[in-house]
């Protein structure tokens, strides 16, 4: 069995299968026989110690002006896109590559507002690109990090779940975390409204409420988007979104295509930061893939998104699809 102690090859073997390898975190930790959390503890000291080194030159003129566009339109803050290869054909892997090229954008984007060891208070909200930036974090330690989750948790583990993406940050980045302890959504609004009442769940919103930063990813209500496929919702959920016409999901909240809360019950029963919260919180979007396209729009119209991390064939599609309006 795998005996983990400081040695630099035991250090080099656990990031080779985690970041080469691209196994998952959970696979690392059958494969050697040791703890998921020894994992996570040793990919951070592999970090600290530079044998994970990640160096990204994304200053391309094509993605700076594309950024300058998205700003000018939307009104924004920041926006970063993150380059893309020409040619690939559309796809999962495809969808994949944006992920990971928006994950590491947005772990730079961490870096620098987490850095210099000052207390920051980071909301988190769920998805596979926000598990793409954790994955992407190197060389930020910082106690005086706080991530705390925007909304409940998933019942299973998953690098994707609110529960998960604030551990492996913490983990990485020597922080803290704190979890809404609630589910992801309540079976209708007066258990949500119970579930709200609680302490616990009172303290950790209050928390988020005064985050310095929300980074959130946006989900689209097609057959597929993960809060689909991880049966949060039930067919009848769907079937409501689909009357409301939800086009676009994030934080629990769900959005008409022109920006607007949809009218549906499930609005109501997120446990979860408020949307009128978000709107006085400095929010980032991470899109990615050009699925996501009408999701994203439908988003950026409700008009609470202050930075945008994004990939370039999505920002392309933004722009055309803005300029056809």
């Amino acid at each position: 069995m795998f005996a983990p102690n400081p040695n630099t090859d035991d250090l080099a073997r656990v990031a080779w299968l985690y970041h080469v390898g691209q196994m998952s975190q959970e696979d690392v930790s059958q494969a050697l026989g040791i703890s998921r959390f020894k994992v996570l503890r040793m990919l951070a000291e592999a970090r600290d110690r530079g044998i994970v080194r990640v160096s990204v030159q994304h200053e391309i003129s094509e993605t700076l002006t594309l950024a300058d566009r998205l700003k000018q339109v939307w009104g924004m803050t920041e926006v970063m896109v993150a380059p893309m290869p020409a040619g690939l054909p559309p796809g999962a892997e495809t969808s994949d590559f944006a992920r990971r090229a928006v994950g590491i954008l947005a772990a730079g984007f961490l870096k620098r507002i987490g850095r210099g060891g000052q207390a920051v208070t980071i909301g988190m909200g769920w998805g596979w690109t926000l598990a793409a930036m954790a994955r992407a974090v190197a060389d930020l330690h910082n106690p005086n990090l706080r991530f705390v989750s925007l909304m409940g948790s998933m019942t299973q583990t998953s690098d994707s779940s609110p529960f998960d993406v604030c551990t492996n940050l913490a983990a990485l980045t020597g922080g803290s975390a704190m979890f809404l302890p609630a589910p992801f959504m309540a079976d209708d609004e007066d258990a949500c409204r119970l579930i709200l009442s609680q302490r616990l769940v009172r303290e950790t919103l209050a928390v988020a409420q005064q985050a310095d930063y929300a980074i959130v990813s946006v989900g689209e209500c097609q057959p597929g988007a993960l809060l689909f496929s991880s049966s949060v919702l039930t067919a009848e959920d769907r079937s409501e979104l689909q009357m409301a016409g939800a086009v676009a999901d994030t934080t629990g909240r769900f959005f008409r295509a022109d920006g607007t809360l949809a009218d549906t019950r499930l609005n109501h029963r997120a446990p979860a930061i408020a949307y009128d919260d978000l709107r006085r919180c400095d929010v980032v979007l991470l899109c990615a893939g050009t699925e996501k396209l009408v999701a994203t729009r439908a988003v950026l119209r409700a008009g609470f998104v202050r930075r945008l991390i994004i990939d370039q064939k999505l920002a392309e599609s933004l722009i055309s699809s803005e300029g056809a309006q």
